[in-house]
């Protein structure tokens, strides 16, 4: 059995050394940092694979990083990396490995998990995707009246959809001529209703991806939009044009009524989260074409190499998980803003909350001892400029200490006058103000030069200070293309995996998760009338089911 970090981490010495340089730093200020040091942003940014990591405006100082660096060696980061990495199974709940990074593999590799080597297999399979993709694209996948494939619906939830939606919108600029991508995710009506208004059932692909396909919301909508199919008048026995699976479970698929040759196999080595790599990605490759899809397995795997090889003060996850644990478990912080100044990563914040707070949500070790320390924090955030003129407020003058992540990209898609220099000199402001901030002192001289009273002056001048010293990273991409985008989420899903060996927990379950699935199907017969509910319910979820069978009309 493979055993990651184990030990109560707030015992090592590296962790009582940052407790108390932490008191140390109670005075520092990044703003007296950048005036002593003119050199601070080329000592503290590094550059790989198209991005450019900005740590500087952080409240770190040398002796920082080398504590940081020590934690992360007595709690045995490069060897979890090395065991990740050889497919040991470092799931330890589920005893099996996480091999995401498997699927990013140049065709060549060998990588043995339970004695049979997968990199064939997984080549295989993005063959398959090749082909389908080929056959779309090219018009010659055709519908039950023979016309070609328009419309690509993707029917998942959670990792089936968050990433696969992510991608395929931050890469619209390379979406292909003549196939449109859409997602359904939600039980609620309502989606699937907005939905089937945009799209006909002969032009139409439901891609259908679930690992299980036992996922109750993603097997209500397969059930609906087959008898919507139907209901438009699809032929039975042309079904096949019109449905595909993406699942392990080839035998629930081949129920639900698709072809074998239809199934795309997903292995139960890659989490959900981390499955967009895999032919879940099928919409992404759909989307944008192969070629485009294969620099995005491209990307994230020299982001893979990169994580492996660099040294700790080059190495881009393992700084920017270090910094999340310096914060979180050090000065209190319990969340973390991440904030694209970019329209098309609109949805990259939704997507790392899942992989972020299902993977680092947790509240024992891999041994199964309770934590005595926070775990991980809540992800937040959305489109910057958006939220320039609403919660940056918090970030700025909130009590709150909460460090933000800027991405940003060098070269606007759509360039539009000088709108993107506006949207690039935003970002780079709103770090500054966070680092920078503004003293009663500044705050008076401007009331003073603006002509207001004295009195005024004293009133309002407390309220136009900014405390500054809040830390954030700043990440640049030249432009939001599919190898930086892989090498981006990458780095993301390097840094969580970082942070879980370090507080000793398992990043690849979610039995919380699983928690609510059960429960739900014991409320819901009890919703329909049915009395072989198991369980007992509590009054409160009792009186609500109550109340809705007293008013529900449907």
């Amino acid at each position: 059995m493979t055993t990651l970090n184990h030990t109560d981490a707030s015992l090592l010495p590296a962790w009582k050394a940052l407790e108390t340089h932490q008191l140390a730093m109670q005075a520092y200020s990044m703003r007296d940092a950048f005036a002593e040091d003119p050199q601070r942003f080329a000592k503290y940014s590094l550059q790989h694979e198209g991005l450019l990591l900005d740590f500087s405006k952080n409240l770190l100082t040398e002796q920082t990083l080398e504590l940081l660096q020590d934690l992360a060696q007595q709690t045995g980061v490069k060897a979890a990396i090395q065991q990740m990495f050889s497919g040991e199974p470092i799931n330890g709940s589920e005893q099996r490995p996480a091999l995401h990074t498997a699927l990013r593999r140049p065709i060549g590799d060998r990588l043995e998990v339970n004695g049979q080597d997968i990199i064939p297999e997984i080549h295989q399979v993005l063959q398959r995707i090749t082909e389908l993709v080929g056959k779309i694209h090219n018009g010659l996948w055709r519908g039950y009246t023979e016309k070609a494939i328009t419309d690509v619906v993707n029917i998942g939830i959670g990792g089936s959809f968050l990433g696969p939606q992510l991608v395929s919108e931050a890469l619209l600029p390379y979406a292909q001529q003549g196939v449109r991508c859409h997602f359904l995710a939600n039980i609620d009506g309502s989606e699937f209703h907005e939905l089937s208004q945009q799209i006909q059932a002969e032009t139409t692909l439901f891609v259908i991806s679930s690992k299980s396909f036992s996922t109750l919301e993603t097997l209500k909508n397969a059930e609906t939009a087959r008898s919507w199919y139907f209901a438009q008048g699809g032929c039975p026995d042309k079904l096949d044009r019109h449905f595909i699976a993406v699942s392990s479970n080839t035998q629930a698929a081949e129920q639900f009524g698709i072809a074998s040759a239809n199934v795309f196999p997903v292995w139960d080595w890659v989490g959900g989260r981390y499955s967009l790599w895999s032919a879940i990605g099928l919409p992404i490759a759909l989307s944008i074409g192969i070629a485009n899809f294969k620099e995005l397995l491209a990307g994230a795997w020299d982001m893979d190499q990169h994580f492996q090889s660099a040294p700790f003060k080059q190495n881009m996850p393992m700084l920017m998980a270090l910094l999340g644990i310096w914060y979180g478990n050090f000065w209190g912080a319990q969340s973390q803003a991440i904030l694209p100044y970019d329209h098309y990563l609109r949805n990259f914040t939704q997507h790392l909350q899942q992989l972020d707070m299902e993977s680092n949500g947790k509240q024992v070790r891999q041994d199964g001892a309770q934590l005595n320390y926070q775990s991980g924090p809540v992800i937040w955030g959305g489109v910057g400029c958006n939220g320039q003129h609403a919660y940056h407020q918090l970030l700025h003058q909130g009590t709150l200490l909460i460090p933000a992540d800027f991405i940003v990209p060098i070269v606007s898609y759509n360039p539009i006058g000088d709108h993107h220099q506006w949207l690039y000199a935003n970002c780079l402001s709103q770090s500054q103000a966070l680092m920078q901030g503004k003293t009663l002192e500044e705050a008076t001289a401007e009331l003073q030069a603006a002509g207001y009273s004295t009195a005024a002056v004293t009133a309002i001048a407390p309220h136009k200070v900014i405390p500054g010293n809040r830390p954030s990273n700043t990440l640049v991409l030249e432009r939001v293309s599919p190898r930086n985008l892989g090498a981006l989420i990458a780095l993301y899903e390097h840094k969580v995996f970082v942070q879980s060996v370090i507080w000793g927990t398992n990043a690849f379950d979610q039995w919380g998760v699983e928690l609510g699935k059960v429960l739900g199907h014991e409320v819901y017969q009890q919703l329909i009338g049915s009395h072989s509910a198991a369980a007992e319910l509590d009054p409160s979820t009792q009186g609500l089911i109550q109340f809705f069978r007293q008013r529900h009309r449907g």
